[in-house]
């Protein structure tokens, strides 16, 4: 692979460059058969699903943030009439290579907002999964010499909607990264009730300057993965119910190793972050909750330094 100016190899390393999704001209709310999650067709029969105004609120409150942090931030081509809010299940950047997720075909055409800015890099530094491959980036958390994946068996692959990575992704990504260990935890799947689904990994697991973890047990389908990460994590881990996780506090940002974007109300996750001794920056995102992701979905980092 050739040098890039992108690179990532972890979760927490000090962030240069990051695109953040946009809300800008998203189209009509989809109707409750078409919700492509539990969580936002709940809303979308309550009436209460967010409005394309609210959340480019929110993501505007979010770019502030980070570019007071010096971090820079692209953002992708608006596309009329598409959601393009959560942009980190677009694409995955593993050390210097971009992989191309293979999304739900509702989803896929968001590959077309950040392909120019992705132009950039050199094509052999772009991989494209084969068909039979389904990935989407929120599943994937690079982990220095791993990469940790969240995935289905079938036939929960099959069977559920919010199945999005399926095993042939862990065996891909392994050929792909020899050099590096893929670790594939099996994850909790319902199409119905967003508080026994765990719609990526990321919605169920947040992992903070490689030494802290914030889990939902119940958001790993085997016991077996569950312990690991208990025993892994032993003495710094702050586990969370089922609310908490359908409110998306799991769902968390580094800026750097010491430095955790966080929701506004989030008062445990944040009481134990401070506790443990990180800063804590708090910006409201309660309405981008709404459709099953926060903070690590509507963000894809392109460069942490270490």
């Amino acid at each position: 692979m050739e040098e890039t100016n992108c690179f990532i190899q972890n979760e927490w390393d000090t962030l240069n460059k990051v695109i953040v999704g946009t809300a800008e001209s998203w189209g009509d709310v989809p109707s409750a058969e078409n919700a492509v999650d539990p969580k936002s067709r709940e809303h979308i029969l309550a009436g209460t699903y967010p409005t394309e105004s609210d959340v480019q609120s929110e993501l505007e409150g979010l770019v502030r943030l980070m570019e007071e942090n010096g971090v820079k931030v692209l953002r992708p081509v608006v596309l009329e009439n598409l959601n393009q809010v959560f942009c980190r299940d677009v694409g995955v950047m593993i050390r210097g290579v971009l992989i191309r997720s293979s999304m739900i075909p509702a989803r896929s055409p968001e590959w077309n907002g950040i392909n120019q800015i992705c132009s950039e890099l050199p094509t052999s530094n772009v991989l494209t999964p084969p068909a039979e491959v389904r990935i989407e980036g929120g599943d994937i958390i690079p982990m220095g010499n791993e990469i940790w994946v969240g995935y289905s068996e079938e036939p929960d692959f099959s069977n559920f909607k919010t199945s999005r990575t399926n095993k042939a992704a862990v065996v891909w990504l392994q050929e792909q990264f020899p050099e590096l260990k893929v670790r594939g935890f099996q994850l909790s799947k319902s199409d119905s009730d967003p508080r026994l689904n765990a719609l990526h990994l990321d919605c169920c697991l947040c992992l903070l300057s490689g030494r802290h973890a914030i889990f939902h047990p119940e958001g790993f389908k085997l016991q077996e993965d569950r312990d690991w990460i208990r025993e892994k994590y032993n003495g710094n881990i702050h586990e969370i119910d089922a609310e908490s996780m359908y409110n998306m506090h799991c769902n968390l940002f580094s800026l750097n190793p010491t430095t955790i974007v966080s929701g506004k109300g989030f008062d445990g996750v944040n009481a134990q972050l401070k506790k443990w001794g990180y800063e804590v920056l708090e910006t409201p995102f309660n309405e981008t909750a709404k459709m099953e992701g926060l903070f690590r979905c509507v963000t894809m980092p392109i460069l942490r330094e270490e």
